[in-house]
Parts: C-alpha cells; sequence; structure tokens
C-alpha cells in the first residue's frame, strides 16, 4: 500500500515507520522536523520536510503527487501536548498543529479522490475529560475542557474526509515504550530508586504497549472492516499507584516515594493535568473486532518496555 504518514517522526513513528516498512508499504512521511528518520535508508521510504499545518506546504509539487498517489494515510500531527506550559501561545500551537493540518491534508484529499482510500487520524483519550470513578466507551461524549474539546474539532476535521474515503479515529492513551512520552520520562527517576506514584496515586491511566498501537493503526489502514471511532488503549486501565507499583516491580527498585502535585505543576502548570487527572477508558469496538494485543496487561508490557532488547 502506498502511504502518506503526518507526524510520524517522533516517539510513536520510530516504531511505526519500520513495522510498516516490515509489512511491506510504500512510505513517504511528512514531517516539520529535520533529525534522521529512525535511521532507516530504506528505497521504499521517502521523506519530505514540511509544515502540514501551513496551508502553502500543500502546493509543493512532491507532496501534491504524494497525495494524489496514497491509498492510505496516517496523521498524528501535533504540538505535544504535556511538554510545556499552556501560555495563550500553547494553547494556539496545540489547536494549530492539530486542525490546521487535518483540516489541509482533507482538502488535500478531497481534490485527489482515489476510490478505497483509508484515513487513520489520532485523536486522545483526553476528548473524554477526567474521572476518579466515571468508565469512559466509544460512545461516552466529549467534555467540555481544552482537551475534549480539542479532540472534538480534531475529529471533526477528519470526517470531512469520509465522502472520499474510510476514516478511523483512534483515540489514543498514555503510550508506552522506554524511548520517551511519559514512561521515558519515568525510567530514570525510577531507576534511581526514587520513583513512586505521581499526585494522589489514585487517577486512572489509560495505556498502551508502543508496539500495539503499532499493529493497530496498521490493522486499521488494511482492514476494510475498521471505520469511525475506537479507543487505542490495552484492556487494563490502571491507577496511578498501580502503575508505579508495576514499573518497580519491572524494574527491580523501589517504588514508594510520591512526586507532589505541586512538582507537576510548577513545571508544565495546566498541562499537569494530563498526568495528576486521569480517565478509566475501555475500547469496547477493538474487543468486537478481535483485535490481539501482544501485551494486553501492564507486567507484560512494562516488562517489554523495559528490557534490555527495548533500548
Amino acid at each position: 500500500m502506498r502511504l502518506l504518514l503526518l507526524g510520524c517522526t517522533g516517539f510513536v513513528g520510530r516504531e511505526l515507520v519500520p513495522h510498516l516498512l516490515a509489512r511491506g508499504h510504500q512510505l513517504v512521511v511528512v514531517s516539520r522536523q529535520s533529525r534522521p528518520l529512525a535511521g532507516l535508508d530504506h528505497p521504499d521510504l521517502l521523506r519530505i520536510q514540511a509544515d502540514p499545518a501551513l496551508a502553502a506546504t500543500w502546493q509543493e509539487p512532491a507532496l501534491l503527487a504524494a497525495v494524489a498517489e496514497a491509498e492510505g494515510v496516517v496523521n498524528l500531527a501535533g504540538e505535544p501536548i504535556a511538554e510545556k506550559r499552556w501560555s495563550e501561545a500553547q494553547r494556539r500551537r496545540l489547536l494549530d498543529s492539530r486542525l490546521g493540518s487535518t483540516r489541509n491534508l482533507v482538502e488535500a484529499l478531497q481534490a485527489h479522490p482515489r476510490p478505497g482510500r483509508v484515513l487513520v487520524n489520532g485523536s486522545a483519550v483526553g476528548y473524554y475529560g477526567s474521572s476518579e470513578d466515571a468508565r469512559f466507551s466509544e460512545s461516552s461524549p466529549a467534555a467540555s475542557d481544552l482537551l475534549g474539546q480539542l479532540c472534538l474539532h480534531w475529529e471533526a476535521a477528519a470526517d470531512q474526509a469520509s465522502t472520499d474515503c474510510r476514516v478511523v479515529k483512534l483515540r489514543i492513551g498514555i503510550v508506552l515504550g522506554p524511548d520517551g512520552g511519559a514512561l521515558g520520562k519515568m525510567l530514570p527517576v525510577f531507576r534511581s530508586g526514587l520513583g513512586g506514584p505521581i499526585g494522589s496515586g489514585r487517577q486512572w491511566m489509560s495505556w498502551i504497549q508502543r508496539t500495539d498501537l503499532c499493529a493497530l493503526i496498521s490493522t486499521a489502514l488494511e482492514t476494510p472492516a475498521y471505520q469511525g471511532v475506537y479507543n487505542a488503549v490495552a484492556p487494563q486501565p490502571a491507577r496511578m499507584g498501580s502503575f508505579a507499583a508495576a514499573l518497580g516491580r519491572a524494574l527491580k527498585r523501589p517504588s514508594l516515594l510520591p512526586v507532589p502535585a505541586a512538582v507537576l505543576q510548577l513545571m508544565l502548570g495546566d498541562g499537569a493535568a494530563v498526568v495528576l487527572e486521569g480517565q478509566q477508558v475501555v475500547s469496547e469496538r477493538l474487543e468486537s473486532e478481535g483485535f490481539r494485543f501482544r501485551y494486553p496487561d501492564l507486567d507484560s508490557a512494562l516488562a517489554a518496555a523495559t528490557s534490555p532488547a527495548a533500548h
């Protein structure tokens, strides 16, 4: 399959790009970043350095040709949610990097229609807001907070492509891998023996191992039955306290020292809510589709992410 990838050069892309190449797909990867792409030099991989949120980008001949030829598209483009304080400028970047990229992409796809095309578009479990008690599935409504509304509008922008192609929207949970994301930041602290639950420890973590996320993306691309919204989360969400204990077991290190919420709030402001608040999310639709997780439980997921082979 000829694929066009947006926002796939970071933490997820480091495993997704090799995974898709191994499955025989031909890739055109669009990214603002100039860093090497997963260390790959492959005849079926073409790199275009450009900002997909800028309308002018989509007038480039190489990108227009890639759009016209694409049989499938993966759109994960977006400014990281929890790495900076949510100043007004950062809020605007969070919004524009997702909505601008997606709207521009959809317009380009509509201008170059192709029968049987599929768009796999990112979203996040932040769609549902936070709760210590509620349980959310794909049919649960969007929250009224910033992340809930951001995800709602992001998905709506992707839906505009549905007249021309099959649209799959993945509400992605906390992605576990050793070299980035929340786990990547926690590992040095836990390895030093100073790890523990962040905040109250009662907040839910709805997670997915990166290998399973990559498998889900390729399954959504390759399987015509996949359409609409799926919660990209493993079957067993865990509270932060249980997550910290499981990580301590995986590393054979203590996990008793809590990280005060005030520390994260000082560093990230509103962005700390992504870690300090959580939601219990399940994927009823993946279960009904029969998707098989390689790492369905936290112990196996963390063992894989922290093994020497993972580095």
